[in-house]
């Protein structure tokens, strides 16, 4: 049996001799990426000057993610492999350290100053991985994006910033408008529970209190007494909306919803919500501002608060 590190090896020459040619024939970066959030930055910044593959699509759960074999022969063939870091893709980090040793490989949230990171609910030395959804926390990723770009095409900096300059100017404004319909969600109405927890870095920017049945990590188990202390909690609060995630089973929201309805009390389901993951491909909700568009104005409408009902840009499906 092959080793994995002469497995690499090996995938990797296959892929240089499948690929030799096809190099020659343009000049685009080739690019490839581990979730859509991160895709979307390297399309967004490096526009026509970049290829990019991303390999895990809409629903993707991240945290149990395990690359394929075609997944390797990209990545060994790629000028730039772009992952997240902070343990979000636990079962790639040994394989995309090796990695590392055969091409370009960046970690494009592993460099945010950890004074802006929240602690990791298993592992005293690891942090909660979900920055995208701290609109301001991306931003420094998406130039941690633009400088690896620049790093394999230092030819194209000024166009890879101007790109980078235009779309931080619109996640500025998606942040306004965050904090504009959120802040019109009744402050007795400010929680937020879902399958995982995901939005903790959401929480934290606009004032909401967040649960999740799971920990961080989507591996975690949720047990009965958990179950039973949330559904406690509901009635006792009052709270009347919950929300699934599209990269998470629901089995566990229903579980609540049934739980609450036992003790008398009618909790509903608020809506969707894009955790780990974004939206199908070739759709607004498919962006990463369509992505955050969606779950801030579907927080703000099944909470109580005040939000078109197609989101900032009217393009909500």
């Amino acid at each position: 049996m092959l080793s994995k590190r002469h497995f690499l090896a090996t995938i990797f020459a296959a892929g240089l001799a499948m690929t030799a040619g096809i190099a020659a024939a343009h000049d685009k970066l080739n690019v490839v990426t581990t979730t859509g959030m991160i895709g979307d930055a390297v399309k967004q910044v490096g526009g026509d000057l970049v290829e990019v593959r991303t390999l895990m699509g809409p629903g993707v759960d991240p945290h149990a993610y395990r690359q394929t074999r075609s997944d390797i022969v990209a990545m060994a063939n790629a000028d730039l492999v772009l992952w997240h870091g902070l343990y979000l893709e636990a079962q790639m980090e040994e394989f995309l350290g090796e990695l590392a040793g055969q091409t370009s490989v960046v970690a494009v949230a592993e460099k945010l100053p950890r004074n802006l990171l929240i602690g990791h609910d298993d592992y005293d030395d690891k942090f909660d991985p979900h920055v995208w959804m701290n609109l301001n926390l991306w931003a420094l990723v998406v130039a941690n994006v633009r400088d690896a770009l620049i790093v394999q095409q230092p030819a194209h900096e000024e166009d890879f910033r101007a790109n980078a300059d235009a779309h931080l100017r619109d996640l500025q404004g998606l942040a306004g408008y965050a904090s504009n319909v959120l802040g019109s969600v009744p402050p007795e109405s400010r929680v937020l529970l879902t399958a995982h927890d995901a939005f903790n870095y959401f929480g934290s920017a606009y004032g909401f209190e967040v649960m999740g049945i799971q920990g961080i990590s989507t591996e975690s188990e949720a047990g009965l007494q958990r179950i039973s202390e949330l559904v406690d909690m509901l009635v006792e609060r009052n709270i009347r909306a919950v929300f699934v995630e599209s990269s998470v089973s629901d089995r566990n929201i229903r579980a609540l919803i049934e739980g609450a309805a036992a003790e008398g009390h009618t909790v509903e389901i608020g809506g969707e919500l894009f955790s780990d993951a974004m939206g199908e491909a070739g759709t607004y909700e498919g962006t990463y501002l369509g992505m955050i568009d969606h779950n801030v104005t579907t927080i703000s409408r099944a909470l109580g608060g005040e939000a078109p009902e197609r989101g900032m840009a009217e393009m909500l499906n």
